[in-house]
């Protein structure tokens, strides 16, 4: 323990710029927790979608969904999700997973969702590339 002070004292700029990244990782955490709501993981979104019939929202452009996308998902390109909610009003108590290429658009959609009514509208942290990194199934079809 007396290394750990003694390399404290020795180096105060390597410690401050420590607990600067330290207070950054979490400061980014909290705000995601509190501006984006919870994030699946792959795994997690494949237990919703087993375990409680999750419906799947694709809100990538047409022409990406078209070279693959997750088995049963549904494409509302995010430009046109607040004009055609109404796909999707017909079961609102049910999961929605939605995700993109990446996750940063999903979570924008997510957030539209919950605010007309869909209680569980969750994103895919990751989007696809998450979902293919896992090794999960793709269809183009």
């Amino acid at each position: 323990m007396d290394q750990y002070l003694q390399f404290a004292n020795a180096h105060p700029l390597l410690m401050a710029v420590l607990a600067l990244s330290l207070l950054a990782i979490i400061a980014n955490e909290v705000h995601g927790s509190m501006t984006g709501g919870k994030k699946l993981s792959a795994p997690e979104a494949v237990r919703l979608i087993n375990d409680r019939d999750a419906r799947v929202v694709d809100v990538r452009p047409a022409a990406d969904f078209k070279k693959g996308h997750l088995l049963g998902a549904v494409n509302i390109p995010n430009d046109k999700l607040k004009t055609r909610l109404s796909e999707l009003e017909r079961d609102k108590s049910k999961p929605v997973i939605v995700y993109c290429a990446l996750g940063g658009t999903a979570s924008e959609a997510a957030k539209t969702l919950r605010a007309a009514g869909f209680a569980e509208a969750l994103p895919l942290r990751g989007g696809l590339n998450a979902w293919l990194a896992a090794n999960l199934p793709v269809t183009a079809k």
